[in-house]
């Protein structure tokens, strides 16, 4: 039982609000019957112990102390000496003793064409610009160096990219309709750079200043020209890289060097996406005047289009039966390795439904497929062998509808495509060869009205520079 103004401790008693000293490192008072007691808490010495004696409660440092360097894996190093043993641990001597820390990366967010990377011989990630790259595929799609998506129908020649600053490179690319109306499709890429001229054609066919080269070839400034998987790749010693298939997916990669020096259908590549249908003469187009941005970058004469009258306003249309039942496997996320958690795949199945109106083969939406696939490896996604499950080979442009709809329609990853056949075992009706002469003949009529139509709108709408004329169009700067 507490004593009145007393404490008892270890048999001994103390008066209130009077100090004693159990040990050397523990402080008590008397208070109230209570006795409250604070133990001292010791420094940490920097000098190794050896090296240390006791001083009342706490060891401290002898004078004496001699050492002052450390041995760390072999080499020596002196007192307040730091080093690193890895890029994010560093180490420091303090009197003989090595004390190591951990180095906290603080969180970094990347903006637009910036990937999140770890530079050589740094603990911390950093944002480093990624190379631009421009994607064409299709009835053309484009996909600039700054990620805008657009579409562009014209069948003529057109400057895709080039150095406008310094005239290091240029890519010219000819389109061709394949006997459509309102459809085109990349028929050859030119690239000249350094005083040599690089053609791409139609079945990975590759000529140099005009003469069939074999492959691979490597010149000049060409350091690697060679055919790698049922694709031509191309590299430069200026950073240009360009593959293509050898029908119409083409993808372009520059170096970050050339940021805003590129001018074209591929943008100027200057981060910002708002701006990149900027015409020839500088004005920047919206994405209804997609033609006008176009056509303002349209090279050579009237020999280099594929049709004489250019319905440069109009866009395909079809049923959305048929494009919903040809795009359907872009929505299975699995055959695509469910890229769709890394890639929007919205742009390429609005491509595809496009693609696939005036298609003359049917086999248009493997296009749009191949450039989703593409842009997911690219993006560092395992994607499987999708070219089988859809019935997708390499070189089915030779293929027609009726020969397609039969190799798809038992496809479970297709939608329905029963109703684009035609009926084998059927007899006519009375009459039925006059419905169907008076069916063509409405067609006929129809397809007369149309060409009326879309001839009127050109000339009331579309300037006469924009036209194929016998002039020829304003030439891209030239190279030196």
């Amino acid at each position: 039982m507490p004593l009145p103004g007393k404490c008892f401790f270890n048999n001994k008693i103390f008066y209130d609000k009077i100090g004693f000293n159990p040990d050397r490192c523990t402080n008590c008072t008397c208070l109230n019957g209570t006795s409250i007691c604070k133990r001292k808490t010791c420094p940490i010495l920097e000098c190794s112990p050896e090296y240390q004696e006791m001083d009342g409660c706490c060891p401290r440092c002898l004078t004496s102390e001699v050492r002052s360097e450390c041995i760390y894996l072999g080499k020596t190093y002196q007192t307040n000496e730091t080093w690193n043993i890895s890029p994010c641990r560093s180490c420091r001597c303090i009197g003989g003793g090595i004390q190591c820390s951990e180095m906290m990366c603080p969180p970094v967010k990347c903006s637009l064409n910036e990937e999140l990377k770890i530079p050589n011989g740094e603990c911390c990630p950093q944002c480093i610009e990624t190379a631009g790259t421009c994607t064409v595929f299709g009835d053309p799609h484009f996909r600039t160096f700054d990620g805008k998506f657009y579409s562009f129908q014209g069948s003529c020649k057109y400057l895709l990219a080039a150095d406008c600053r310094d005239h290091t490179f240029s890519i010219r690319l000819t389109n061709d309709g394949r006997t459509t109306n309102r459809s085109s499709w990349a028929k050859t890429v030119t690239l000249k750079l350094k005083g040599l001229r690089v053609n791409l054609g139609q079945k990975l066919r590759v000529k140099i200043n005009g003469s069939r080269t074999p492959l691979p070839y490597s010149q000049g400034v060409v350091t690697n020209l060679e055919r790698i998987n049922n694709s031509i790749m191309l590299k430069t010693e200026l950073g240009l890289n360009v593959e293509w298939d050898g029908n119409n997916f083409l993808q372009i990669i520059v170096p970050s060097s050339y940021k805003r020096r590129l001018c074209g259908l591929c943008g100027n590549y200057n981060g910002l996406v708002r701006d990149d249908l900027t015409s020839r003469d500088g004005v920047n187009h919206s994405d209804q005047e997609v033609w006008r941005f176009a056509n303002s970058w349209k090279v050579g004469g009237p020999k280099s289009c594929s049709r004489r009258l250019e319905n440069i306003a109009a866009q395909p249309t079809c049923k959305q039966r048929k494009s919903n039942a040809f795009c359907k496997p872009l929505r299975e996320s699995a055959l695509f390795g469910n890229c769709d958690s890394s890639l929007n795949p919205i742009n390429f199945i609005d491509s595809c439904k496009m693609d696939v109106c005036e298609c003359p083969t049917g086999m248009c939406h493997c296009d749009s497929f191949a450039a989703y696939a593409h842009e997911c490896q690219r993006l560092g996604v395992n994607v499987p062998d999708w070219r089988t499950v859809t019935n997708c080979p390499f070189g089915v442009w030779k293929r027609n509808l009726t020969t397609t709809i039969s190799s798809l329609k038992h496809n479970p990853y297709y939608g329905d495509l029963s109703f684009l056949e035609q009926p084998t075992n059927y007899r006519q009706s009375h009459g039925s060869h006059r419905k169907q002469s008076h069916k063509r003949k409405q067609k006929h009529q129809q397809h007369h009205d149309n060409q009326l139509l879309q001839r009127d709108f050109i000339n009331k709408h579309v300037p006469k520079n924009l036209l194929i004329s016998k002039s020829p169009d304003r030439t891209p700067p030239p190279l030196h």
